[in-house]
């Protein structure tokens, strides 16, 4: 319930519609929702430079970054965007537009070639 560590627990004073943001890396947690005719809501964005992140050598990523694959089931294609693991920014990689079209960013064919070639994988 938090009193017990109430001394350490900042509170902050929100109304309906403010956002809180903080580090994953804060310890962080909620006290119990009490309003039961309403719903609470939280988001989780997490964002890590290009240089330090390669989501897809971690989940291999025809289908998708790691989530089953029925969850794509009716999702449009900037919905599937959203759901892109992270990873550097040099790869093939979905980007949404103002307007919500979805355009493909990638590098050009002369250093994909040079991948292919040199570490013999599209992406090394």
């Amino acid at each position: 319930d938090g009193t017990r560590s109430a001394k350490y627990i900042a509170h902050p004073a929100t109304k309906a519609g403010d956002v809180v943001l903080f580090s994953e890396g804060t310890v962080h947690g909620a006290m119990a929702w009490q309003p039961f005719n309403r719903q609470r809501r939280a988001c989780l964005y997490r964002f890590a430079p290009a240089t330090n992140v390669y989501g897809r050598s971690y989940f291999g990523h025809d289908g998708g970054g790691g989530w089953p694959k029925a969850i794509y089931n009716d999702l449009t294609e900037a919905q599937r965007a959203v759901l892109e693991p992270p990873y550097a920014n040099r790869l093939d990689r979905p980007n949404i537009e103002p307007d919500g079209s979805v355009i493909m960013t990638t590098r050009n064919e002369r250093k994909k070639q040079h991948d292919r070639e040199v570490f013999g994988t599209k992406y090394f």
